[in-house]
């Protein structure tokens, strides 16, 4: 529908009032609310921080590594003599002692052996001891010259001769005895047995080193773990280790969230690896709750030495700048600025050898709003 053109202007007049009204609304109502808000500072009054005592106390200085959990000793059981693989003892994954019986090889074909032996070592000392009866009576009619002495020689020489094949029966005696011994396989050290290689029944042959392996048995009591450490650190872990106090080592699951033993240092490589610029270390653990596993993975902290009543803060107070580092300490309700000389760091913590004494407030959180001299709130401590 179309206006009439008189009433044209009317709308037109009333359209243009209406934004005027709008226009005025906007600037005395939204700009009158808002312009108090923008006057307001919010950097201007007291910031409100947490705050941390500076300690004294003996600091333990460590180094860090990554090890491996590395078996005390491990020996691969195989048979010794060939035959008939006639029971086996031991279970999978148990724990042996030194000395007890894992296997048994059929002895008979080496009872036989040991028997054909000790019948040729009787034959032979029947006849030395016909030849020495003998060697007596050619002796006696020598003396009263009644035979030659190249008689009584020959008879001597055959006496000798004996004596030494006696020497050599009993070689062969003991080589069969202790040929039949072996076929009672034994556990040769103490530790835990691994996987069964060999089942009974089966022929296995004399041990030649590249032979089938019935199991093996790695020692985990005590056990070992082996890490390297750089070149820079060689200088002060010799130092601590050569004092002769014994270094404590720790060692802790992959997220070093479980400490999983406590050990002591055992020994270093006599030289550092060229390739990686590091020095190979082992400790030694007792491990008596099995808590460490050959090899398996682990972060290591070795106490190379210990600061005694040092003075020490977290190390996210400190702060850092163009003149050095340096730390917010609260004096009469305000922030100062105080310069430090930083010692070693364990952990969370670091040494402040100059600039703080045991018992300074030092700000730990709300460090973005401070300045040198600005008041605070204390949130805690």
């Amino acid at each position: 529908m179309t206006l009439p053109a008189r009433k044209r202007p009317a709308a037109r007049l009333a359209l243009i009032a209406l934004a005027v009204v709008a226009g005025a609304l906007y600037f005395f109502v939204w700009r009158g609310q808002a312009a108090p808000v923008a006057d307001i500072n919010v950097w201007a009054g007291p910031v409100p921080v947490r705050v941390i005592s500076a300690t004294q106390e003996d600091m333990d200085l460590w180094v860090k590594a990554v090890g491996t959990v590395t078996p005390y000793n491990t020996v691969t059981v195989r048979p010794r003599v060939a035959g008939q693989l006639a029971r086996v003892h031991f279970q999978e994954g148990q724990q042996v002692q030194a000395g007890q019986l894992l296997a048994e090889i059929d002895p008979e074909p080496l009872r036989v052996k040991l028997a054909q032996a000790q019948g040729q070592q009787a034959q032979n000392l029947a006849q030395l001891k016909n030849a020495e009866e003998e060697l007596a009576t050619y002796q006696g009619l020598f003396e009263k010259d009644s035979i030659a002495r190249q008689l009584v020689d020959r008879q001597r020489a055959l006496v000798n001769q004996l004596r030494g094949t006696r020497q050599s029966d009993q070689a062969q005696v003991d080589e069969a005895t202790l040929q039949l011994s072996y076929t009672r396989i034994v556990a040769p050290i103490a530790g835990r047995i691994g996987l069964r290689q060999l089942d009974a029944g089966n022929l296995v042959a004399a041990d030649t080193g590249n032979g089938q392996a019935l199991t093996t048995i790695t020692q985990t009591r005590p056990i070992n773990v082996s890490f390297n450490l750089p070149d820079a650190q060689v200088a002060a872990v010799r130092e601590a280790h050569t004092a002769g106090k014994p270094l404590v080592v720790e060692v802790w699951d992959r997220g070093e969230a479980h400490k999983l033993a406590i050990g002591r240092l055992n020994t270093l490589d006599n030289q550092i690896d060229t390739p990686t610029g590091t020095l190979k270390l082992k400790a030694r653990f007792d491990n008596a709750d099995d808590g460490l596993f050959p090899n398996q993975f682990v972060n290591v902290r070795l106490q190379v030495r210990q600061l005694s009543k040092a003075v020490t803060i977290v190390s996210d107070a400190v702060q850092h700048g163009s003149k050095g580092d340096y730390v917010y300490v609260i004096q009469d309700g305000k922030a100062k600025v105080r310069p430090v000389t930083l010692g070693p760091v364990s952990g969370e913590r670091v040494a402040v050898s100059q600039g703080l004494a045991a018992g300074d407030k030092v700000v730990l959180e709300g460090l973005d709003r401070l300045r040198d001299g600005k008041p605070v709130i204390l949130q805690g401590s």
